[in-house]
């Protein structure tokens, strides 16, 4: 046995990995049911100028990526395809949405909508702070 290094992994070599920890996960937490989700700003003639990505599992929604044009910013379409993606995981069952921001980006924003800082990573990236918020369903049961 021996380790080794790769920037560019193969894929069927990073599933080894990726299938081996969730084997792991769901015998003893049952299983993730993860499915990507994903929001879109279309143009008129329905190609994509911004829009959300992420994905559920375990019943917890995450948002990876949410981007608009900064010529359409401030006119609602980040709010929108925020509760877009919220009541599409509602709709899968989950209890609340989670993700991460710079301190630079949009945290106002995501408190404006409801979720709330439960942690920050200081120095990351050197000089800032990565924030990450949390909300939870209306409702729903939060216990361990």
């Amino acid at each position: 046995m021996h380790v080794t290094t790769d920037s560019d992994p193969r894929a069927d070599d990073a599933y080894v990995v990726i299938d081996g920890l969730r084997a792991f996960n769901e015998a003893i937490i049952g299983p993730a049911n993860e499915r990507l989700l994903a929001a879109f700003l279309r143009d008129d003639a329905g190609a994509v100028v911004g829009g959300l990505l992420g994905h559920t599992k375990w019943r917890w929604g995450y948002v990876s990526k949410l981007w608009v044009p900064a010529e359409l910013r401030g006119r609602g379409y980040g709010s929108a395809l925020l509760v877009a993606a919220e009541t599409e995981a509602w709709s899968r069952g989950c209890l609340g949405m989670y993700l991460d921001t710079f301190e630079y980006q949009a945290l106002p924003f995501y408190e404006r909508h409801g979720y709330e800082l439960f942690g920050t990573l200081e120095g990351f990236p050197p000089g800032y702070r990565q924030y990450y918020v949390r909300k939870l369903r209306p409702g729903a049961p939060v216990a361990r």
